[in-house]
């Protein structure tokens, strides 16, 4: 849980670098899917500070997945979102109210129900159906992120949020899918290439996302769709499992971390990019 919860602050701080890098970048065609802009997020010290925190949280969230249910992972990174309005309170010129900070309290006090409740990971190898699924679901993510093109700043951020967090949850669920990684096996694995590809529609759809739309309303999405269903896969399909009579604790927590994240997308101010002074700066 320490490694799950290490790379929510990494999730969520690199949210936060990530999005003041992508508003000094020039817009590209408007398109929800803008793969040049990731080229041009480059150039900016905070977007590679971003990935760095990114390729720590990954390698932290690996660790996670091997050692706990895949449900417990998603709800701590749920936190991401709480770390994201904190730092964000820093660095972008927006302030957390009362009520956002409730809503950290209240994350936190369902990641600690979740702790409490939690049982060993599931040992079921997972279907090669299920592999090929993860694929398919990572081919959809792309079409999400095409589709959100057309749409206004607000909506467009939580969709393309939301695709995001699809990605991310298909990394999550490769991951337990994954059982070697000795060569040739793993190379016909569906699930390294739905990992793949998952992981790198997610990183463009989420830049895309953070250029023009709210921090916080974009991880909203993400933290939806990195937490439903790959929560459901594991406890279906991988035989993840709570302690003994504590089904309903880690039920509660779980719900209770992700309302608190959501509640704090639906009170944060979106900051505006020429609001950010400092974010012009490469």
């Amino acid at each position: 849980m320490i490694c799950a919860l290490g790379s929510a602050v990494c999730y969520g701080t690199a949210s936060v670098l990530q999005a003041v890098a992508a508003r000094a970048t020039q817009p590209g065609t408007g398109s929800g899917v803008d793969p040049a802009l990731l080229l041009r997020a480059l150039r900016q010290w905070r977007y590679v500070a971003g990935l760095a925190l990114d390729g720590l949280g990954f390698a932290l969230q690996i660790v996670a997945l091997r050692s706990i249910p895949i449900y417990a992972v998603g709800a701590a990174l749920a936190a991401s979102l709480a770390v994201t309005a904190v730092v964000a309170s820093r660095l972008l010129p927006v302030r957390l109210s009362g009520t956002e900070w409730g809503a950290v309290a209240v994350v936190c006090a369902g990641l600690a129900m979740l702790g409490l409740a939690s049982g060993a990971e599931g040992d079921r190898p997972g279907s090669t159906a299920l592999r090929w699924a993860m694929l398919g679901v990572a081919l959809a993510v792309l079409l999400v992120g095409a589709a959100a093109g057309r749409l206004p700043d607000k909506p467009r951020a939580l969709v393309l949020g939301l695709g995001a967090g699809f990605g991310f949850g298909v990394v999550e669920v490769a991951v337990r899918l994954i059982d070697s990684v000795a060569l040739p096996e793993v190379l016909t694995n569906p699930a390294l290439y739905a990992l793949l590809l998952g992981g790198g529609a997610a990183f463009l759809l989420l830049t895309s996302a953070l250029q023009r739309g709210s921090v916080t309303t974009a991880t909203a999405g993400l933290v939806l769709g990195e937490t439903i269903g790959p929560a459901v896969v594991g406890v279906v399909w991988l035989g993840d499992q709570t302690r003994e009579g504590l089904a309903w604790l880690a039920v509660t927590g779980f719900v209770v971390a992700v309302a608190g994240a959501l509640a704090l997308a639906r009170f944060g101010e979106p900051p505006a990019a020429s609001e950010a002074p400092e974010a012009a700066a490469p």
